[in-house]
């Protein structure tokens, strides 16, 4: 039973991942590659390519990860609540934030 809630629950990150891909133009299916799909969050929030190898630093990657999902919140028009959302509930916040009315802002802070 754990396993098929921990397999919805991938499947619902994953569809939420591939629609934000797609409204901030990137292509969709970037968000079933591992790695890759954190490269493109990353440049989604507007952080160069290496902040994906801090992504790979035990301890370091909680803070970068913080970082990057409120660097995506702000490109979306969202503010901290939804980043911290988005770390503790990112299937769920990655569904409202792809299937949403929210609108990429590449310009955005």
């Amino acid at each position: 039973m754990g396993l098929i809630i921990y397999l919805l629950l991938v499947v619902l990150w994953i569809a939420g991942l591939w629609k934000i891909f797609e409204k901030a133009g990137h292509p969709g299916w970037a968000a079933v590659i591992p790695i890759y799909n954190i490269f493109i969050v990353t440049k989604i929030a507007g952080k160069e390519w290496w902040w994906l190898l801090l992504m790979l630093i035990p301890f370091v990657n909680i803070v970068i990860l913080i970082v990057l999902y409120l660097a995506v919140s702000q490109k979306f028009g969202k503010g901290p609540g939804f980043a911290v959302g988005m770390v503790f509930l990112p299937f769920i916040f990655a569904l409202i934030l792809g299937f949403g009315d929210a609108e990429y802002q590449e310009s955005a802070a």
